[in-house]
């Protein structure tokens, strides 16, 4: 039995354990607080005694309790030590039993895992970090002058590792569970790349290599250096005018690793380039150049494409614009978005309706004229690419199959080997 007694000191609890008489003194706290820990002092000798589980209320108190009050139950031998994690142990565990991601995912991971510990220590124990101090992170951050997206992203992160540990039981409560930051306007970080600068930069490449590269963001819309790279001749149909496009980002969603895309009309003679130099190789962009780099600890981030790109958009005479090869991109889902519905375009581009009209798809001066039923001025009209055919009349010509073709069926038949055309 524990017995409640108070004198001078304050609250004391007095027991028997392991057949020898304990105290724990509680000090000048309220007689009901101190009542309850009598009342869970006895449930967890009645536990030890008869060798049966704690109840959930109990356990809830243990949880809720401070350490140095549970340092003392532990020190009588009435619990277990509260296990300590600290911030060095958490991350290390966490990215130990998270190995089923990717290099750039990881990568980001430890970009804030790094920051976490620049700012607490390794050594911090996870249960000292509260609230204030998870708001403290994000003033650190947000002093070093981070873009708003990467400050959201760091402070995602971290809640992510904490949230972890509180489901593991190493923590009650997630401190950054509510500390948040704007991730700024996506609007900011759009730069539609025009059919005039596409050509300037097709013009400024050094090879076919690169214009084929180019072609497969801006007219395209695979996303690099991933899908570009991954493109394989066999998946390519050039008589039957689509492609399969293996996304290495998505593979991991339901259906999300293979999509069907057109060969749009403007990335069609990029594509014949490419296949008049494929002779040797399983790729479309020769496997020897980039690929092998993106088997590297660090995945396609090795591959390094965005150095050379920034080369060629100044010997083009452009300034490089935010998120290169993104923006190349969303301008080939804005074009497309122009003449197609929406939901069928993003099956081709590969991402949701949501994320096209946040991140992608960008109004123009072009759309706003028509929408308003004034005439287009004669500076948005730009020629077509690979095109030199007469136009008809056309109402809208972004992506429409106004120029000489080879022979295309929809119901062209695919043969075991895929679609990689014969070889004359």
């Amino acid at each position: 039995m524990a017995g409640l007694g108070k004198d001078s000191s304050g609250w004391r609890v007095r027991f028997y354990e392991d057949g020898q008489r304990k105290t724990l003194r509680l000090g000048n706290i309220p007689k009901k607080d101190a009542v309850t820990v009598a009342h869970m002092i006895e449930r967890l000798l009645t536990a030890k005694r008869l060798g049966i589980p704690l109840d959930s209320q109990t356990v809830g108190w243990l949880a809720r309790i401070s350490d140095d009050l549970h340092d003392r139950l532990a020190r009588a031998g009435l619990v277990e030590p509260r296990q300590r994690t600290t911030l060095g142990d958490l991350l290390e565990r966490y990215f130990a039993a998270r190995m089923d991601v990717k290099s750039a995912t990881r990568i980001m991971w430890q970009q804030a895992g790094a920051d976490l510990l620049a700012f607490f220590g390794g050594d911090c124990k996870i249960a000292n970090i509260n609230r204030d101090a998870a708001e403290a992170f994000k003033n650190y951050l947000v002093n070093r002058r981070l873009a708003p997206s990467t400050i959201s992203r760091r402070l995602q992160r971290a809640r992510q590792f904490f949230t972890w540990a509180v489901d593991n039981g190493l923590i009650d409560t997630n401190p950054f569970a509510k500390v948040k930051h704007a991730a700024g306007n996506p609007l900011e970080r759009r730069r539609y790349v025009t059919l005039e600068e596409m050509q300037r930069l097709i013009d400024a490449a050094p090879n076919w290599v690169w214009r084929t590269i180019i072609a497969l963001c801006r007219f395209g819309g695979l996303r690099c250096p991933s899908e570009v790279l991954s493109l394989r001749w066999e998946d390519v149909d050039l008589p039957g005018g689509r492609m399969i496009v293996t996304s290495p980002k998505t593979e991991h969603h339901p259906g999300g690793g293979r999509r069907v895309v057109p060969i749009f009309v403007r990335l069609r003679p990029y594509l014949e380039e490419a296949w008049d130099h494929a002779e040797g190789h399983t790729h479309v962009i020769p496997e020897n150049l980039y690929l092998k780099a993106s088997r590297g600890p660090n995945g396609w981030v090795n591959c390094n494409l965005r150095t050379q790109f920034e080369r060629i958009i100044r010997r083009a005479g452009l300034e490089p614009w935010p998120r290169l090869f993104h923006n190349l991109r969303a301008s080939c889902e804005t074009d497309l978005a122009s003449e197609f519905p929406i939901a069928t375009v993003c099956k081709w581009i590969g991402n949701t309706v949501a994320i096209a009209a946040k991140h992608y798809v960008e109004p123009l001066d072009e759309h706003f004229q028509r929408a308003a039923g004034l005439a287009i001025p004669a500076a948005m009209h730009t020629p077509e690419i690979g095109c030199n055919d007469e136009k008809p009349n056309h109402e809208n010509p972004v992506f429409s199959a106004f120029c000489a073709m080879l022979p295309t069926s929809a119901n062209t038949p695919i043969a075991e080997a895929g679609f990689e055309p014969a070889r004359g």
